[in-house]
């Protein structure tokens, strides 16, 4: 399976795969990206990939593109329809969640999370994709 991971922090972005592979994730690769223009541009590039992306987890909170315009900017750009998404957030703030979800986002996970909290929200994504 292959996983895109949008964090402007490279350790969160290490915390976060090392949550999906405990989570019983098999990953074959790991794409990452430090903010959402770099993640658009990884979604441009795989398009027609033999092996396309299964899931994406994104921060929302980030410089140059934010989450939420990743989202936004994917959807309007046909970008890895029907690929889970899933927003790492420290946001509690309801109107953000929202928005995420309006955007495309399938769920979102607050930080700090566990193995387990990332297992409950992301496999049952997986299933229904």
């Amino acid at each position: 399976m292959r996983a895109l991971i949008v964090d402007d922090s490279a350790v969160m972005r290490k915390v976060i795969e090392r949550a999906l592979r405990q989570a019983g994730l098999e990953l074959t690769e790991v794409l990452q990206a430090s903010n959402g223009e770099e993640g658009l541009q990884m979604l441009r590039d795989n398009q027609g990939a033999s092996a396309p992306l299964a899931l994406i987890l994104s921060d929302i909170n980030m410089p140059v593109m934010d989450g939420l315009q990743f989202l936004e900017t994917k959807r309007q750009e046909n970008l890895a329809q029907g690929v889970p998404v899933v927003m790492i957030t420290t946001e509690g703030n309801e109107s953000f969640v929202l928005r995420a979800i309006a955007a495309g986002a399938q769920g979102y996970i607050c930080k700090p999370f566990t193995a387990e909290q990332v297992k409950v929200r992301v496999l049952p994504l997986l299933r229904a994709a």
